[in-house]
């Protein structure tokens, strides 16, 4: 009788502890595509930032084939609007069973709630024929808001949209960081693509956030050849006028990865009402993602190693942190299990 108490009590102990788990509020979205043979966009949720619960019944929330030239798209990337209440979304249109170099494009998307959204596409080689007619890829498109972009009524901000290119005509040897500027309404590109950044090398998945504390851009990438995660750092997004084009980045950091398997897909995002920024990546050989964290983008501390299996199987993503009632919404619109 006495053990069969023991047993209640600590039976007890374990769901009363399961529903207090249960009860934190979902604070953070992960939108990515699980795999390479099925390149459609997933949410996962998440009450810490580093370990997600995939929502739509671990199902795609939207299927590639409704909005991609190629049927696929992959590295999703979601950043919330000035406005804080619209949000904007590029990924890569491309699908991998017809190969690395296949891709031409991008697509644009652009929502009020993150489960409706509008989109269109860009194709290079017919959007900017002059020079780029012979692009190869367009790797993981990602958008930020420039202040210092001068309108032509002399109003100043536009988003950038930033990704790495390739040709197999000979003007790019290696994959290099370009940027262009949206239009008005999201749904093409105003200008053509510009030269932002490389390490002189294969120079892919790059992010870049803004640190108010130190009023400086951080921008991360992988050397696609030698392998990890490098930062540079810059007062502008852009050089300044007369200075050659991507002088305006610091010498590249070490390594910032907390691991010696191979790692991709990197990603920034700052923790809820901190001064903490998570580092993310992929180490796609081994079958999780790693996040640490930083107060001071010197020194990253590993933080959680959070497996990718079952029905959570991210590939490169975005993760953004949301407000109750955004994330009740999606909860409406895509249950969890």
């Amino acid at each position: 009788m006495h053990k069969t108490k023991i047993l209640l009590a600590t039976l007890c102990l374990i769901i009363a502890a399961t529903v207090c788990m249960a009860a934190e509020p979902f604070r953070y979205l992960f939108a990515y595509f699980p795999s390479n043979d099925n390149e459609n966009l997933y949410y996962a949720l998440s009450t810490d930032g580093f370990n997600y619960t995939p929502i739509n019944h671990g199902q795609k929330v939207m299927a590639s084939d409704t909005v991609a030239m190629k049927k696929g798209i992959r590295d999703p990337h979601i950043l919330r609007g000035q406005d804080g209440k619209t949000f904007y979304m590029v990924a890569t249109d491309m699908r991998c069973a017809e190969g690395w170099a296949s891709n031409r494009g991008i697509v644009l998307y652009k929502s009020r709630d993150l489960i409706h959204w509008t989109h269109s596409t860009v194709h290079f080689p017919t959007r900017f024929p002059d020079k780029w007619s012979h692009v190869t890829r367009v790797w993981a498109p990602e958008t930020i808001w420039d202040p210092d972009y001068v309108n032509s009524d002399g109003s100043k901000g536009r988003y950038m949209i930033y990704y790495s290119l390739l040709t197999d005509d000979g003007s790019l040897l290696y994959d290099k960081v370009f940027y262009s500027y949206a239009n008005d309404d999201f749904t093409d590109l105003l200008t053509e693509p510009t030269y932002l950044y490389d390490r002189g090398s294969a120079t892919i998945d790059s992010d870049i956030v803004f640190d108010k504390r130190d009023q400086l851009y951080h921008m991360i990438y992988k050397n696609e050849g030698s392998g990890g995660i490098c930062q540079v750092t810059a007062k502008t997004l852009t050089a300044p006028k007369g200075t050659p084009l991507g002088s305006q980045w610091s010498k590249p950091s070490p390594t910032l990865q907390q691991t010696k398997v191979a790692v991709e897909g990197g990603g920034l995002f700052q923790l809820h009402g901190t001064n903490t920024w998570v580092l993310m990546y992929d180490c796609y050989t081994s079958n999780y993602y790693q996040f640490c964290t930083t107060e001071d983008w010197e020194h990253f501390h590993l933080k959680a190693q959070t497996e990718t299996q079952g029905a959570f199987t991210p590939r490169h993503g975005t993760v953004i942190p949301l407000k109750k009632k955004e994330i009740k919404k999606l909860l409406k619109a895509f249950p969890i299990d």
